[in-house]
């Protein structure tokens, strides 16, 4: 029986992670294979190759990927120039990405601690690199406690993480998320 299907592909290695994004979201990072993704956009089982040479590499990809939208989802948040507003506007677009692509988020974090990953840790620089600069800015402006940056920047990445995991849970609804983004810059947030 041969395979009659495509090689080629207008878009082979968007089309891929689309798809694989799609499978991570239903089926779980576990189930995905490149031979299944191939048959889902119509190409031929060789084609994924061309860009991922196996499995782990689309994997990390995807959440290479997953790190540089967060990014741009952060960045697009900053509207304001007061850093209290900035902080709530980061705060909640990344609990909005966090609960709404809770899959690719988990594979984010798991491959970014894998050995090897140096092109994850690179992309997770950009988010984690703007939180840090909100929080240095928040401190120098009296308006975050003056406690330890890389500890306070953790705790407020781990309240955000907790929200998250919350709504993801559905232990509190996605119609709480402001009020819980709320509450967190409550608890960080000076009284100036």
């Amino acid at each position: 029986m041969s395979d009659e299907r495509p090689y080629h592909h207008g878009n082979l290695r968007t089309a891929l992670l689309d798809a694989a994004e799609r499978g991570l979201r239903e089926r779980g990072a576990d189930q995905l294979a490149l031979r299944d993704l191939a048959r889902e956009i119509g190409v031929s089982h060789a084609a994924p190759r061309r860009h991922f040479p196996n499995r782990q590499a689309l994997l990390d990809a995807l959440a290479e990927d997953g790190f540089t939208r967060l990014d741009t989802v952060l960045r697009a948040a900053l509207t304001s120039d007061d850093t209290a507003e900035r902080l709530r506007a980061v705060m909640t677009a990344y609990v909005r990405f966090a609960t709404g692509n809770a899959a690719l988020v988990e594979l984010m974090y798991t491959s970014k601690h894998r050995p090897g990953a140096t092109r994850i840790v690179e992309a997770a620089e950009g988010p984690f690199g703007l939180m840090q600069e909100l929080v240095q800015r928040g401190r120098s402006e009296g308006l975050l406690q003056a406690d330890d940056p890389e500890r306070l920047g953790l705790v407020l990445f781990a309240t955000l993480q907790g929200i998250a995991l919350v709504i993801n849970s559905a232990l509190a609804g996605p119609e709480q998320l402001d009020g819980l983004v709320d509450t967190a810059m409550g608890q960080f947030v000076r009284k100036v």
